[in-house]
């Protein structure tokens, strides 16, 4: 079990939705959280969700099975296979069930071990680190709107108002190979990582994510309190948070570059 980490986690229907379509898992022994959003649309988006929590821990832990060093470009392409499996299984056992067909869900997960973190994510489920005061996007969310803004085609302001706003280009269940993003980092002590679900971040903007996240620093009052903001500006989706604080010393490693362009939005200070 990892001692030194603090976690909580939180779903909620919302305001508009009538069933929840999010699931999450949190597992301190193995240090591996997820957050899964069922993808709007498509049919039996919960299930789909449900499984992506149950089905990927085995599926991440046997491919990492004998690799010690979760920095390493080995472990971000076996977590990524993994991701990948699971994508084709959900497809093939979905195909041709009348309710079931074209499920999908997006996922983001971060295995948390001796002071190291290792997130991927597929689609525009997003994990976040906040650390000294700074929040910053450890994911790109995988959607048509991101597209358009990394080819320089619209500003970020105008992503948020773009009528492709949420449409994405990979998800867990996608014909073709999904082909997900993982990297690792060090952590040193009081980082805090979010996990969480487009519900957050389409009602609730990164500034005042940040500020939250500074003024509660307890985890479970945390995750309450993000989550009642995007209540309170509309909970037009479903919500879903993991906080996971690392309390222990920094972790072994260097910040990498592939790290540092991970930082996708601007970076507010709370």
């Amino acid at each position: 079990m990892n001692a030194n980490l603090r976690y909580s986690g939180l779903s909620d229907v919302g305001r508009v939705r009538k069933r929840n379509e999010d699931s999450l898992s949190v597992d301190p022994v193995s240090g591996l959280f997820i957050v899964a959003d069922g993808m709007g649309g498509h049919l039996s988006g919960n299930v789909a969700s449900r499984i992506v929590v149950e089905a990927l821990p085995p599926l991440v832990f046997s491919s990492l099975d004998g690799v010690l060093d979760i920095t390493s470009d080995e472990a971000a392409e076996k977590v990524c296979g993994a991701i990948a499996r699971l994508s084709e299984r959900m497809r093939a056992e979905s195909d041709g069930k009348p309710g079931f067909s074209g499920m999908g869900s997006t996922m983001v997960m971060a295995l948390v071990r001796s002071g190291v973190a290792l997130v991927a994510h597929l689609g525009d489920s997003r994990a976040y680190i906040f650390r000294n005061g700074v929040l910053r996007m450890l994911t790109r969310d995988h959607s048509v709107v991101q597209f358009l803004y990394d080819a320089g085609e619209i500003t970020y302001d105008e992503m948020e108002k773009h009528p492709a706003k949420n449409q994405i280009t990979r998800y867990v269940g996608m014909g073709g190979e999904a082909e997900a993003e993982a990297r690792a980092f060090p952590l040193t002590g009081g980082d805090r990582i979010l996990l969480c679900s487009d519900g957050l971040t389409g009602m609730v903007d990164e500034q005042s994510i940040s500020k939250a996240l500074l003024a509660e620093p307890d985890a479970d009052l945390a995750c309450k309190k993000l989550v009642a903001m995007a209540n309170e500006s509309g909970g037009k989706d479903n919500i879903t948070v993991v906080i996971l604080d690392w309390m222990g010393e920094g972790g072994s490693g260097e910040e990498t570059d592939d790290y540092k362009t991970t930082i996708m939005l601007p970076i507010e200070k709370a």
